[in-house]
């Protein structure tokens, strides 16, 4: 029996997943490259972990981590400051019908990730995973 895929709640579509791949590598390369006018934000080595699209690929979503985790805040500013110079630099390197509206946010997986390996170390963890 085929499933039915409605608009709300079953997830980003392949489009989405698509052009924000597109997105995330482009300013990444941006940011790389240097290609703002900005010595601050130059001077930040920032990871792009990803970037989610909103359904009509209007706005997009970059989720973002300085180096080390540190002056995330800067980081923000930064490149929230130079928001309009990275969508005209995304834009050149994308062949979109329209330039989406770049917003950024702290990547928090990183942060997870260590939560986990801090949990599985737990004696009482790994016992309960019959590791120990």
């Amino acid at each position: 029996m085929a499933k039915h895929h409605h608009a709300r709640g079953a997830g980003p579509s392949q489009r989405q997943l698509r052009v924000g791949e597109l997105i995330r590598r482009t300013l990444s390369e941006v940011l790389t490259r240097g290609d703002v006018h900005d010595p601050e934000l130059n001077r930040m080595s920032i990871t792009v972990g990803e970037v989610r699209t909103s359904p009509d690929l209007r706005v997009a979503t970059a989720f973002v981590l300085p180096l080390g985790g540190e002056g995330r805040q800067d980081a923000l500013d930064a490149l929230r400051r130079n928001r309009h110079e990275l969508r005209r630099a995304v834009n050149r390197g994308l062949a979109l019908k329209f330039s989406p509206e770049l917003r950024f946010a702290i990547d928090e997986t990183f942060d997870q990730m260590d939560d986990t390996r801090r949990l599985l170390k737990q004696d009482d963890v790994r016992r309960d995973l019959g590791e120990g």
